[in-house]
């Protein structure tokens, strides 16, 4: 059962708060949810400890530069969009921020509205292409994609964003394989041997997590993947 979505939620690093303060007042009147955060050093922590839709970089950053952040954040989300903002106009900063992944690159002072434009079409496209929603019924669970909680009987439990992550590519399709390739890389960045040993875990842990319901299965494809096979299809 597919559910509306709730206001798409913007990572946003700028170091100037005054500017900060004002985009962000901008975007949540457009019903944005918006974190703002003015250190480059503080920025990876705190998206580790969010989920977000859209991250916005400045470029220009006190003790950790803008490029440097999306590296980071693309190790651990590799398909969140990016848009960096800079008020310089090289063309080899340009070329660097699209190579480690820009979706955008907005040079200041810009249009607001534009702007807002370019989020908009941004998530659009990524809700077009991945199918993803807010909630899904596994069985008897309720697992709410945007809070990471999976509710069984009125007790809830908080996943990491790892693990929400995983368990979304499963709920988007039940039943079917999910390649284990393909999880790699969209989760972890990379389908080495250690991410592939840490993955396993995360599948343990989800296995567990869905125990409380018989009909829910989270089967192994040896060599191929996952599955998440559910109801009648056991």
């Amino acid at each position: 059962m597919k559910m509306s979505r709730k206001s798409a939620r913007i990572f946003l690093v700028e170091d100037d708060l005054s500017f900060g303060s004002v985009l962000k007042s901008y975007l949540e009147i457009n019903d944005f949810e918006v974190d703002l955060v003015d250190d480059g050093k503080l920025a990876v922590e705190v998206f580790r400890k969010g989920v977000y839709d859209l991250c916005i970089l400045d470029v220009m950053l006190p003790h950790v530069d803008g490029f440097t952040i999306a590296s980071e954040i693309r190790s651990m989300n590799s398909l969140i969009p990016i848009i960096f903002l800079t008020a310089k106009k090289l063309k080899e900063d340009l070329l660097r921020g699209y190579g480690v992944g820009a979706d955008d690159y907005i040079t200041k002072p810009f249009d607001t509205d534009i702007l807002l434009c370019k989020i908009k079409a941004i998530i659009a496209r990524r809700d077009t292409q991945d199918g993803s929603r807010d909630l899904y019924e596994i069985g008897k669970y309720v697992f709410n994609a945007r809070l990471r909680t999976l509710t069984i009987a009125g007790q809830e439990r908080q996943l990491s964003p790892k693990e929400g992550q995983l368990l979304e590519m499963l709920a988007l399709a039940p039943n079917s394989l999910v390649s284990r390739e393909a999880a790699l890389k969209k989760i972890w960045g990379t389908d080495d041997y250690f991410t592939a040993r840490s993955m396993d875990v995360y599948v343990t842990k989800l296995r567990k997590y869905l125990s409380d319901d018989p009909q829910i299965t989270l089967k192994n494809i040896h060599g191929s993947g996952f599955q998440l096979v559910v109801g009648e299809s056991l």
